[in-house]
């Protein structure tokens, strides 16, 4: 079974209605219907929140946490392991500490991360990407 880790940049670009918002629309509709798997780091979870907050308020960003929270998506919280291999992603790269837990996450569930931010590109010896 496919398994995917989603970012936070895909899914505010689902949520936003931007380019990549059909193929984030199609993945989570496999998702759904359980012909793939989907998961997503508490830290990028709370990075929507405060991406939609900052920009739209908190009575915005609480109802699209409340939409988020209703997809199939297993929302991992960041461990001891998950955190020491984010850390270990930021001391080699030069990309935000956030997207680290999202390609860790990605690395350690063995599952392709589904992004359009192009700080990942420094990643592409450590993790499958699927381009939104």
């Amino acid at each position: 079974m496919k398994s995917y880790v989603i970012d936070s940049y895909a899914m505010i670009a689902y949520f936003e209605d931007e380019p990549g918002a059909e193929l984030v629309s199609q993945i989570l509709r496999e998702i759904r219907d359980k012909k793939a798997k989907g998961f997503m780091c508490v830290i990028n979870w709370g990075e929507i929140y405060y991406n939609v907050m900052r920009e739209v308020g908190e009575g915005k960003a609480k109802k699209v946490l409340e939409k988020l929270n209703s997809y199939s998506i297993e929302i991992v919280d960041a461990d001891k392991r998950l955190t020491l291999e984010a850390a270990r992603l930021k001391a080699k790269y030069r990309i935000a500490y956030a997207d680290c837990f999202t390609a860790a996450l990605g690395k350690l569930k063995k599952a392709e991360v589904i992004t359009g931010d192009p700080e990942f590109r420094k990643l592409s010896k450590e993790i499958r990407v699927k381009w939104i």
